[in-house]
């Protein structure tokens, strides 16, 4: 195990600089030099994830830039990545990759089959696509491979059929089996699907229709928490993970314009409402505060039920946070925190450097431990409560991207220019900003 270096005397860049390299670590050495394939947690023997996947392919770039990865390394991980996606086994197979163009959630490690009787699931094949895309802008070089990363994420990207994941209905299944057929469940509401959506739209061979994004943005819930109006959604990620691709400042689609603001100003309000539950700390869970919040879908020390202090305590595993209305069991995921620097820093990084001085980074090789709960008794005496034994790829990338983003605005950069977001944002009516600029460009 590898000792932390202490975030003490480090002014704000300094502290980034090493947590970002900490964390994108987790994509050197979690992953399968044959196929890019990144396995979903630090849990021997586990499978690997699709999104994790796509969040090594966006962090790349990052770390070529940064100096934490040769571009020539960059570019055989990208490839080996892209040509097993493009070459797996599609099909109707239990044990097949994907189908349609979509893929299975989790993969064996080795063989890149199908994990788990899982499912095929939309949206991590969506961040598995946007990590293709990011690629294909940033290696943009006339080098063999380099030109091949972008046929291939063309390849994937066009192979993808979006009206086939709507099973005939008006909006995007969450996913499929082999034998059951489609879910029951479908996109709506306010959530992390916009990414998809935008991905959906600008395909150029089986693009969703316009009106499917007006169905999803019906469903949406404008809500006044604390004082602070915003498109509501409890857990802290909706408001993040789309936007660690899209460039939401100074644009908007026509809910937003009836509304007077951007979804970077929501997902700001977003993170101002978390640390506003976190010192009311409604529950009275230990620790919560000005500087201890993040509360989201993350890894937890149940399912148990304790009686704590005389009070009945339901504590979970991995599911869903949120708040004001949880569920939530006193669980604080740092990554969450961290992944809302752009939107709000001048109270992410006094959260970031708290979480520090907790010893949350000490002998860890991935920086941040993926959450931690004080107020849930742990038997080996930590000072901090239950601390997650484990490092989630899903967490680990939005650490990478939005410090990146926060800094120079790498990724968002390089999809201000993919011609599939442009079209997919301008089909679901975003208007303003970069995006005119672009029209005015492109005339």
């Amino acid at each position: 195990m590898v000792s932390a270096i202490p975030f003490d005397g480090l002014a704000d860049d300094e502290m980034l600089d090493v947590l970002q390299k900490e964390t994108f670590e987790y994509f050197v050495h979690e992953t399968n030099d044959a196929n890019g394939l990144v396995r979903d947690k630090t849990r021997p023997d586990w499978p690997a994830s699709i999104a994790a996947t796509g969040l090594a392919l966006a962090a790349y770039p990052t770390g070529v830039e940064r100096g934490f990865m040769h571009r020539k390394t960059a570019v055989e991980r990208t490839l080996a990545t892209l040509r097993f996606f493009r070459d797996s086994r599609q099909g109707e197979e239990p044990d097949a990759t994907g189908h349609k163009g979509f893929y299975y959630h989790f993969l064996d490690m080795e063989t890149g089959r199908r994990a788990w009787n899982c499912e095929l699931s939309t949206i991590d094949s969506s961040y598995l696509l946007a990590g293709a895309l990011t690629a294909a802008e940033y290696f943009a070089g006339d080098d063999p491979l380099e030109r091949e990363i972008r046929d291939c994420a063309g390849i994937l990207y066009r192979r993808a059929d979006w009206q086939w994941a709507q099973n005939g209905t008006g909006r995007l299944c969450l996913g499929r089996k082999p034998r059951r057929g489609f879910l029951n469940y479908y996109w709506a509401g306010y959530d992390e699907s916009m990414i998809m959506q935008v991905l959906g739209l600008g395909s150029p061979t089986h693009p969703l229709p316009e009106e499917s994004y007006r169905t999803w943005t019906s469903t949406y819930r404008w809500k006044k928490i604390y004082g602070i109006p915003h498109v509501s959604a409890g857990t802290l990620f909706i408001h993040q993970i789309s936007q660690l691709w899209l460039d939401l400042r100074g644009i908007r689609d026509e809910y937003m314009r009836d509304k007077g603001i951007d979804y970077f100003e929501n997902s700001r309000r977003a993170t101002l409402v978390q640390q506003q539950y976190a010192i009311r700390n409604p529950r009275k869970w230990r620790h919560y505060g000005e500087h201890c919040w993040g509360i989201t879908a993350s890894d937890g020390p149940g399912p148990k039920t304790l009686v704590i202090d005389g009070v009945k305590r339901r504590f979970f595993d991995y599911v869903a946070r949120g708040v004001p209305s949880g569920p939530d069991d006193g669980t604080v995921a740092p990554w969450a925190v961290v992944a809302s620097l752009p939107f709000a820093p001048e109270i992410v990084l006094p959260t970031i450097r708290h979480f520090s001085a907790l010893k949350l980074r000490v002998k860890n090789p991935y920086g941040f431990k993926a959450t931690f709960n004080p107020t849930f008794p742990e038997r080996t005496g930590e000072p901090d409560g239950w601390v997650s034994g484990y490092h989630f790829g899903l967490n680990q990338g939005p650490i990478v991207l939005m410090i990146e983003n926060c800094r120079t605005g790498l990724t968002w950069k390089l999809m201000r220019r993919c011609p599939y977001i442009i079209e997919g944002l301008r089909r679901a009516g975003f208007e303003g900003g970069w995006l005119d600029a672009k029209t005015d460009s492109d005339a």
